[in-house]
């Protein structure tokens, strides 16, 4: 009767060995694509010009990457990462990790009184409460409009007459497609809120001349909330200038 031998479950030196070289590839791969010695070309040399948005100028044909690959890298909740390989407009290649995103929406909501509407939230990811404006994740095929009300009613119980759009931001394209649909709501009552199970908010009605100094001063570090602010100075001196001609 032969003796049954057991298998070795346990990762080898080897299996170490691959699993430290893989991320070392990764590594050098998100940090850099490629030797930097072979490195030739330069940015452009700066032109005094009038604003050319994005794919407006003909040069910008010449910067363009085209994708070789795409692979799911990882699955999330909120989002997920893919890896790319691209070609470089020099023909070399390169990767490129993405965050893939669905979009959202985010709100400034101001009261009659000259207010407007901030949540107080912890952010696990910085590890601090931050003050922002009101904002969600755009669920699929939804539309961005809806989604601010919808929203707006969650977070903080309010309901608006009238929610207009100001712009679409993307929060930080050099790795992650996100887009959010900024909105500014106006004719607010207090309902109820609602917001997610996994979502604890507590609700403040600031003078919006705060929020913008604070904005100024470096106290407010949410993106979408500075932009928020901002327009809303610019705005407001906008119509201060027409009601001045």
């Amino acid at each position: 009767m032969s003796e049954s031998k057991s298998v070795s479950t346990d990762p080898s030196r080897a299996d170490f060995g691959a699993a430290v070289d893989d991320m070392r590839d990764s590594v050098a791969a998100f940090t850099y694509d490629g030797d930097r010695s072979t490195q030739d070309h330069l940015s452009g040399a700066p032109e005094r010009r009038g604003l050319v948005l994005g794919d407006q100028d003909p040069r910008d044909a010449a910067l363009a990457e085209k994708v070789l690959s795409e692979d799911l890298a990882w699955t999330g909740r909120i989002f997920n990462v893919d890896r790319l390989r691209v070609e470089l407009p020099d023909g070399r290649s390169a990767t490129r990790d993405v965050v893939r995103h669905p979009g959202a929406v985010a709100i400034v909501a101001l009261t009659d009184e000259g207010r407007i509407c901030l949540v107080r939230q912890y952010r696990t990811a910085i590890g601090r409460v931050t003050v922002e404006i009101p904002a969600g994740k755009l669920e699929p095929g939804e539309d961005p409009l809806e989604c601010a009300g919808r929203e707006l009613l969650e977070e903080t119980g309010m309901r608006a007459e009238k929610i207009a759009f100001l712009t679409t931001i993307a929060t930080s394209d050099g790795f992650c497609d996100e887009l959010i649909h900024l909105y500014m709501a106006t004719g607010l009552t207090f309902s109820q809120s609602s917001p997610d199970a996994d979502e604890f908010i507590n609700v403040d009605l600031v003078n919006v001349g705060e929020l913008i100094d604070a904005v100024l001063d470096g106290r407010i570090e949410d993106a979408k909330t500075v932009v928020g602010a901002l327009l809303c100075d610019a705005i407001a001196r906008r119509l201060a200038d027409e009601s001045s001609k």
